[in-house]
């Protein structure tokens, strides 16, 4: 996909949660590896917190990165998977002013080339929150680079055309 070097690069803000009942700050390679991506793309890093896999708990957290204005993308990791704690999609839909089905459907595309029919096992979605846009990936470190390197590496830079999710930002407030 094209990158029009004659625009600026625009920086976001964003946010990472990584809702697992296991997972700490010293075994949290999936979370770690989102803020890995999100400081080589050059956006701002602004928290990284970790939640149990719990509807409320998750959407408590979404919230209260939503609510204020300052961030533009929360990004989770865990929870998208068919186990009977696996709900981050649940609290997604509980909460989400719009949800953004292609990314789910392009996620699992992408993943069918590197994993076959496992890609099926992924509930991996996105949504848009108070405005803010909510991305919603697997636990895994390959699912993670994946989706970055795959669809967020181009959707979350202004300057891949067609179109992105950053220059349509401001339109979020539309209504």
């Amino acid at each position: 996909m094209p990158i029009d070097e004659n625009i600026e690069f625009q920086a976001i803000k964003v946010a990472v949660i990584t809702i697992s009942d296991t997972r700490q700050d010293d075994n949290d390679t999936s979370g770690d590896k989102i803020v890995e991506f999100v400081n080589i793309m050059g956006h701002e890093m602004v928290q990284k917190i970790i939640v149990k896999d719990d509807v409320h708990i998750i959407q408590q957290a979404i919230k209260s990165f939503t609510t204020f204005g300052e961030i533009d993308a929360v990004i989770t990791t865990g929870g998208t998977g068919l186990t009977g704690r696996d709900v981050t999609p649940e609290a997604l839909d509980g909460i989400a002013d719009k949800l953004i089905p292609g990314f789910g459907e392009l996620f699992r595309m992408v993943s069918y080339d590197k994993i076959g029919t496992s890609a099926l096992q992924s509930r991996t979605c996105a949504g848009v929150v108070d405005d803010v846009y909510v991305f919603c990936l697997p636990g895994s470190n390959g699912a993670v680079k994946d989706a970055f390197n795959l669809i967020l590496i181009n959707q979350l830079d202004i300057r891949h055309k067609p179109c992105n999710f950053i220059e349509i930002m401001p339109r979020l407030k539309e209504r």
